[in-house]
């Protein structure tokens, strides 16, 4: 970003911009599926949002770093866990999603399903 990156807004959003994989731009470069913030009045700042695809990817990455281990390594109990939180986030909703997170996490498709439908059935739904 060629813009005011000590801007305190850029200092603000920042962390999120970077959780969720996103970029940072200058307002001139912003495009029409970008997202510009202004802060009294005036354009600051530009964020160009990843595509679903590559936020999963980043999710998963960035679970993996949570951990402190690759994903596949951890215990059942923990990978239902992120199955949990991943389905809470939406993933599953991503073409591939079930396929992305299984291969994450060292398991089939069908284990994925088998970790939601027990936790929907927990739920009563």
């Amino acid at each position: 970003m060629t813009g005011p990156a000590d801007h305190p807004l850029v200092s603000a959003v920042k962390p999120l911009v970077d959780a969720m994989g996103a970029e940072l731009l200058d307002p001139g470069q912003a495009a029409d599926d970008d997202v510009v913030l202004a802060w009294e009045g005036s354009d600051v700042v530009a964020v160009r949002l990843p595509q679903l695809s590559e936020s999963l990817d980043h999710i998963l990455a960035a679970m993996e770093r949570r951990h402190g281990m690759p994903l596949a390594d951890l215990d059942r109990k923990t990978k239902q866990g992120v199955v949990r939180t991943l389905e809470a986030r939406g993933a599953f909703a991503v073409r591939h999603g079930v396929e992305t997170v299984a291969g994450a996490l060292g398991v089939s498709r069908f284990t994925v399903y088998n970790y939601l439908n027990r936790d929907n059935s927990a739920k009563g739904e």
